[in-house]
């Protein structure tokens, strides 16, 4: 068989604003730079208060950076980041996965975006190991068995390498070895789920990249960098 023709992503992620346009938006971001670290000061809960209006903020994780504010090993957490009070994770990101994390003090939001009945659409870029054959992307379409069970259908296809930062440090690639950037859209939310699905076919998870929660996106959000949503929800 054929393999498909590469699906070109409709949006480029990674484009730095210029002045003008910093102006033109009503927005809170913090640059990516190193601060010291030591106890942090917010409150050790992870739910939500729910005071005064819902609050939502876009954050572009980056690589190896843990979703919480504390870390008992001295490693780089969301404290390092953000500084916004009382907001909270909506979900998580693992440590090696960069991308959009979601944060409010709402937590009903919260709860809407976490809870599998829900079925909130997540979209992942992911770079695999190999070139996967249509017989096994339609595999992770029709659902695959994992060890805590079958997962449900998810959207998959293969697209063309994405204009993202690069990582750092970079993947491992082996040059007789080829990769395939695939955009995978699932409703569930299991532990390493994604990397396992890929690896279940044969073609483990070079990198991931979460670009999309519902009606959230990264688009123009850098590594490091959190902006306030206009988008709620809970309307």
């Amino acid at each position: 068989m054929s393999k498909p023709a590469p699906a070109k992503p409709k949006l480029t992620l990674g484009r730095k604003k210029n002045p003008s346009e910093q102006g033109k938006k009503s927005q809170i971001s913090y640059t990516n730079t190193v601060k010291p670290r030591g106890k942090s000061n917010r409150p050790q809960h992870s739910k939500p208060k729910e005071a005064g209006p819902t609050q939502v903020y876009v954050f572009n994780k980056p690589y190896m950076v843990l979703t919480q504010f504390t870390d008992a090993d001295n490693r780089e957490t969301l404290k390092d980041y953000i500084k916004v009070p009382d907001i909270y994770a909506a979900g998580r990101l693992d440590r090696d996965s960069e991308g959009l994390l979601l944060l409010t003090n709402n937590g009903r939001l919260q709860a809407k975006l976490t809870q599998p009945g829900e079925k909130t659409e997540k979209t992942y870029w992911v770079q695999v190991e190999g070139e996967p054959s249509p017989e096994k992307l339609s595999d992770l379409r029709y659902g695959i068995v994992l060890k805590d069970g079958p997962t449900l259908p998810a959207k998959v296809e293969i697209m063309t390498e994405p204009a993202v930062w690069p990582r750092v440090p970079p993947i491992r690639e082996r040059q007789n070895i080829p990769t395939t950037w695939l955009a995978i859209t699932i409703v569930e939310g299991r532990n390493r789920q994604v990397r396992r699905m890929t690896a279940h076919i044969g073609h483990p998870t070079l990198r991931l990249i979460r670009y999309r929660i519902g009606p959230w996106t990264l688009d123009n959000i850098q590594p490091g960098e959190l902006v306030e949503s206009s988008i709620n929800m809970m309307n």
